[in-house]
């Protein structure tokens, strides 16, 4: 598993964005970025700072992933044709995705501790690796001992966030079936994602 080893909240106010329209995020309270000189009135970015930021922003939407990670994606034989839609297909097909989509836990980095300490199961099978990539019809279930667990039942009856329609969920029994592989437009991103821009930036 990748560890983090910044604070994720961090994320918010260096990129400016409540990216995962959480009420706790900082940058509800403090409209500016972090540090000394954060209240400085920011110029325009150049076109590489503008795909560089939206890179940064997907990145770290789904968990702060590295890197190394996020570039293998990139280079994915299936990203062809209509690549940033592509890309976000192949990012919700995570295991740790799914999890988060079907609100088994409140967020996405819980969902990577969640799988990895072995709480979830796919098609009837444990699976400990929060990258692994869920087909269409696969079934994902929290497991028995793990569903009565307060984080598990607080994130279920959260009215925080809604499960998208790609995802079906019985929370009475904790299962999701990922019915399709979602389109850009169908994923409930709190702000504005900029695929393109990431194609541009790995394409330069």
């Amino acid at each position: 598993m990748t560890k983090r080893i910044h604070a994720k909240h961090k994320i918010d106010r260096r990129l400016g964005e409540n990216i995962w329209g959480r009420p706790k995020s900082p940058q509800n309270k403090r409209e500016y970025g972090p540090g000394e000189h954060g209240q400085r009135r920011r110029g325009k970015l150049s076109d590489y700072g503008q795909q560089l930021r939206a890179k940064q922003k997907l990145k770290g939407y789904y968990g702060n992933i590295t890197e190394k990670q996020f570039k293998s994606i990139y280079h994915e034989p299936l990203l062809k044709g209509d690549t940033s839609e592509r890309l976000i297909g192949l990012l919700e097909r995570r295991l740790d995705a799914v999890v988060y989509r079907a609100k088994f836990v409140p967020t996405v980095f819980a969902a990577r501790q969640f799988i990895s300490h072995g709480h979830v199961k796919v098609n009837g099978r444990r699976v400990t690796i929060p990258s692994y990539r869920v087909k269409e019809g696969d079934v994902v279930e929290v497991r028995d001992k793990s569903k009565d667990m307060g984080m598990v039942l607080e994130a279920a009856q959260s009215g925080e966030r809604d499960v998208p329609d790609y995802v079906e969920v019985d929370h009475g029994k904790m299962v999701a079936k990922f019915a399709r592989v979602p389109t850009l437009s169908d994923v409930p991103y709190p702000v504005m994602m900029e695929p393109n821009l990431v194609i541009e930036f790995y394409s330069r």
